[in-house]
């Protein structure tokens, strides 16, 4: 098993001062905390609290553009062809992704080769599900935007037979297919 480093063992209270010094420095001042946590008697080096700093400012980041995409894809209008699936999907593959880079990179003082064995085969089953979720997806977006389009088409033939100008009818296309402005 991978020995803790030293921020992690430092008490809860302690640590959690540190994320939330962390965060109020912009993730900067390393000497500064170094020379605070002396002061509250605990001994951890410059260069562990920046490899500390440099894991939480990751998931910081992380939570902060998951929560700007969310914001953004509930300010949309209709999902009619589920684009906030596909969004969530992407984000899940991107962490994902991040998740299998760290591991790589985990000496093995920092993970025990069994663990990273598992957590592999996890992400593995983890990436064919999210895999055929997009697929499914990209799927069911193409299905939906046939069905417009031949609805528009339908729609297109009637209105030109019923005597409607090629502007209007124009203008009743793009407002199915969602082109209107």
């Amino acid at each position: 098993m991978a020995r803790r480093n030293s921020v992690e063992q430092l008490p809860k209270p302690v640590r959690d001062w540190l994320d939330n010094s962390l965060v109020a420095g912009n993730f900067s001042g390393y000497q500064a905390l170094e020379d605070a946590l002396r002061e509250r008697g605990c001994t951890v080096s410059k260069s562990a609290i920046h490899r500390y700093g440099q894991k939480i400012e990751r998931r910081f980041a992380a939570i902060k553009a998951s929560t700007e995409a969310a914001r953004m894809l509930t300010e949309g209008a209709a999902d009619d062809q589920d684009a906030r699936s596909e969004a969530v999907i992407a984000l899940v593959q991107t962490e994902l992704f991040e998740s299998i880079v760290n591991l790589q990179e985990a000496s093995d003082e920092d993970i025990d080769p069994t663990e990273r064995i598992a957590l592999l085969s996890s992400a593995a089953k983890n990436i064919a599900t999210l895999s055929r979720a997009s697929v499914n997806l990209k799927k069911f977006q193409n299905e939906v935007r046939s069905k417009v389009e031949a609805a528009a088409a339908a729609v297109d033939k009637v209105v030109k037979n019923g005597g409607l100008s090629d502007d209007a009818a124009d203008a009743i296309r793009r407002q199915i297919l969602g082109i209107a402005t």
